[in-house]
């Protein structure tokens, strides 16, 4: 590794990237193409935004990002890829590393409450009731960033010292029933497979301070399973409790149950995990004791060694609480994702870049792992990989200030898009100037 970083930053200077010290007029070259863009990119974000799509529904926005691909002359470009995914590769003029950059496009069903002029009026069909549809999490922007990024290192193709291939992924907030989909899905279906990455990176917007960035070595964001529970009781009438089986007694202890197993038997420190359930189904009377309750809910957790015992911990939880009164607990799991983990010397190498390219040369390393889940995950555990987080808030507006990811107040600063498009074109041209290949760093 010493060597190869040796070897790097003689091979920066050849490409006019400087990671100390005056920027070169290479380096200026590519600033101003990344200044040039940024009109487009909001363009891109609004209209996007205007246009939100729900995982494997992105059609309209997959064929945006098409149309800008294939105007920037990439060398391949796929279409349909794990249903409306699009991945395009851009060979450099030189030799070097396959860089991958992700980007996900799917919208999620809540109805927008934010007053501005291409705020989402978007409605459709989902789990079979009318919901309106929004960039509540930020993939518009993410969207318009790579497309952004794909522009500036497509027009500095020839000087890149390497392949970089753009993923625009479907799916990412979960599949409609009965489907696949998403990072897992595009893995399957080769992605990954020609060319084959060296390194993967990703990022996601964050209701932090404009500008900033966020990364953490290690665990970054938690792993996530999708939890359902089925409670059987047996049905009577509300004025007789005793020559039945209440189903929803037995979910509630269920529930108050899992709490406690989580914060007795998990190691807080070892194993720090979230179970949590969402959704409460059962009953049609008041007077009416009722034989079934169905439970959706999620888990979180950030130390991949406990996940089995986690998941058998809370099997038999619940199933032994629903015994203790008579009832049973039908529980399964769905993975989601798993723990996204980011390469601690990956983030070493890169840190500089980050800082570069933050607002201010704020980055944030020493914060802690978000529970909230991203299948960016499966990238990172096929290749080396790094997701960090881009601040969206308005200027001045602190973290803790401003609504979270998911809300429908949900606010993403067009101001603070230049900084993800500066931050994932030079993560590349780094990365590409630190790991040459072979040939240009000379005999090992």
């Amino acid at each position: 590794m010493t060597g190869k970083f040796l070897f790097g930053l003689v091979a920066s200077a050849a490409i006019g990237i400087v990671l100390t010290g005056t920027p070169t007029s290479a380096n200026e070259n590519i600033e101003a193409s990344i200044s040039a863009v940024e009109p487009r990119v909001i363009a891109w974000r609004e209209d996007i935004h205007e246009h939100p799509e729900l995982g494997n529904r992105e059609v309209r926005t997959a064929g945006v990002v098409e149309a800008h691909l294939r105007s920037l002359g990439m060398d391949t470009i796929r279409t349909q890829v794990a249903h409306t995914g699009v991945v395009a590769v851009l060979i450099g003029g030189k030799p070097g590393p396959v860089v991958a950059l992700r980007a996900d496009m799917d919208g999620l069903p809540v109805t927008e409450q934010v007053d501005i002029p291409f705020a989402s009026k978007v409605r459709t069909q989902y789990k079979g009731a009318e919901v309106g549809v929004m960039h509540a999490c930020g993939h518009d922007a993410h969207t318009a960033i790579l497309m952004g990024a794909a522009e500036v290192l497509a027009s500095h193709r020839e000087d890149l010292a390497g392949t970089v291939l753009f993923i625009f992924q479907p799916a990412e907030e979960g599949v409609p029933a009965g489907e696949n989909g998403g990072a897992k899905m595009m893995l399957e279906e080769g992605v990954f497979a020609d060319p084959r990455p060296d390194v993967v990176f990703g990022l996601h917007t964050s209701p932090m301070a404009h500008g900033t960035l966020r990364v953490r070595k290690q665990a970054a964001m938690a792993g996530s399973d999708r939890l359902k529970i089925v409670v059987t009781g047996e049905q009577t009438h509300g004025a007789m409790p005793e020559l039945g089986v209440d189903a929803i007694s037995a979910s509630a202890q269920i529930i108050t149950a899992l709490q406690t197993m989580v914060a007795r038997q998990m190691g807080a420190a070892s194993a720090p995990s979230v179970v949590s359930i969402g959704k409460i189904e059962g009953g049609v009377r008041g007077n009416i004791i009722t034989g079934r309750v169905d439970m959706l809910g999620t888990i979180r957790h950030l130390n991949p060694d406990m996940h089995e015992d986690l998941l058998r911990r809370i099997r038999h939880t619940a199933e032994t609480v629903a015994e203790s009164v008579g009832a049973k607990a039908e529980v399964s799991f769905r993975t989601y994702a798993p723990v996204v983990f980011n390469q601690p010397t990956l983030v070493d190498q890169m840190l500089p870049t980050l800082r570069r390219a933050a607002l201010d040369g704020k980055v944030i390393t020493d914060g802690p792992p978000a529970m909230g889940a991203e299948d960016f995950a499966y990238f990172a555990r096929e290749v080396p990989g790094m997701y960090f987080h881009l601040g969206t808030n308005k200027p001045g507006v602190p973290f803790g200030e401003a609504a979270p990811n998911h809300s429908p107040f949900y606010y993403v600063d067009n101001g603070a898009l230049l900084t993800g498009v500066k931050a994932m074109v030079n993560l590349t041209l780094d990365y590409m100037a630190l790991n040459p290949a072979a040939d240009d760093a000379g005999a090992e």
